[in-house]
């Protein structure tokens, strides 16, 4: 087969969409396929076009995935031509997706990583303007007819269902992991009691409610630390986030790490004593399933599809506002944990369920 992937972010980029992108792709390729992939030059110092491991990524100079929605689809378009079929995500990626496929009559499946609705007028950071424009953008794409939509976790297909895709076009398909990449790696917490955050910078993370939390448990507790290993981008919301810190006063107990080797990355996680995550809401969560492999102990918001993803030890936040959680984080300071069992996703099963999709879809 020879696959298209048209999507806003690829490696280097990290996310957790990005990590199922890059081993979904680079095992198609081990599996005999043809991958190409369209994605933003998000940094100006990669090269507009190379090849990763057999996977040929095309870069084009566009650095914001609000321009990637409109200005790719030429390209798009021209690639597409060559594709037997074409793999797209929410949100940004989907519009030139779908134009494409239209276009050239190729068949698209379109991952969608969460389904917010609603939810998108409860987040913080957003002007309500652009929330609305955000909950539009989304109600349109979920009317386009894609070939399938890919829920990623049982959470995130039922809400492709609840808001009007077909039953027959939906599709669950678990996000994978490399489970042979955690064995090395065994949890080392500092002599200080730390709690850890790592992820992709984003509205709905939680970290507002982290950090009004964080500040108030420092007041019973003042020499806790909070580990923050986020990117710097975006730049707008970055500097939100240390602003707040800095009007909380919590900035001086912040360790904040940044553009981390994935070696890197695991270690600083592992020589933590928890793992946060105070999402207001997930369609799988990475970072919660790579903390179950890791075999961390997680404070969880446990909102949407967290409560399919954490097992293990665990604490659950009862009320998600700054004093919830941080009557969560207390807990686990305490080692009051709560436990379930592990569920774990391996990514040979994710390849194979895609595979399998596209060749039903090709018949």
């Amino acid at each position: 087969m020879k696959i298209l992937f048209i999507v806003e972010h690829y490696y280097p980029y990290i996310g957790g969409a990005e990590i199922l992108w890059k081993e979904l792709s680079e095992s198609l390729v081990k599996n005999g396929d043809e991958v190409t992939v369209v994605t933003t030059r998000f940094d100006k110092k990669l090269p507009t076009r190379e090849s990763i491991r057999g996977v040929e990524v095309i870069r084009l100079n566009i650095s914001s995935r609000y321009g990637f929605t409109f200005l790719s689809v030429p390209a798009c378009i021209r690639y597409a031509r060559r594709a037997d079929i074409i793999q797209t995500s929410s949100y940004n990626s989907a519009l030139p997706a779908w134009i494409a496929s239209k276009w050239t009559s190729t068949p698209a499946v379109i991952t969608f990583h969460e389904v917010w609705g609603k939810l998108w007028f409860k987040l913080p950071f957003t002007p309500r303007l652009s929330l609305l424009a955000y909950f539009s953008f989304e109600w349109f794409l979920l009317k386009l007819n894609f070939d399938r939509f890919v829920g990623v976790s049982d959470f995130t297909a039922g809400r492709l269902r609840d808001s009007g895709v077909r039953s027959h076009r939906v599709v669950r398909i678990y996000n994978g992991l490399n489970y042979d990449e955690f064995k090395v790696y065994t949890h080392s917490p500092p002599e200080v009691y730390t709690f850890c955050y790592f992820g992709r910078l984003g509205i709905s993370k939680g970290l507002d409610l982290l950090l009004k939390a964080f500040s108030i448990l420092l007041r019973k507790y003042p020499g806790l630390q909070l580990k923050l290993i986020v990117p710097t981008r975006p730049a707008g919301l970055f500097k939100k986030i240390k602003y707040l810190s800095e009007k909380l006063e919590v900035d001086k107990q912040i360790i904040w790490k940044h553009h981390l080797s994935r070696e890197n990355l695991i270690q600083e996680i592992t020589h933590s004593h928890a793992v946060v995550i105070p999402s207001l809401s997930e369609g799988f969560c990475f970072a919660a399933a790579e903390a179950v492999a890791l075999k961390m102990p997680i404070i969880s918001s446990e909102s949407a599809a967290l409560k399919e993803v954490v097992g293990g030890q665990f604490v659950a936040v009862e009320s998600l506002d700054p004093h919830g959680v941080s009557r969560a984080l207390e807990r686990a300071y305490h080692n009051e944990w709560d436990h379930k069992p592990v569920r774990v996703f391996p990514l040979e099963n994710t390849v194979h369920q895609y595979i399998d999709l596209y060749k039903k879809i090709l018949r």
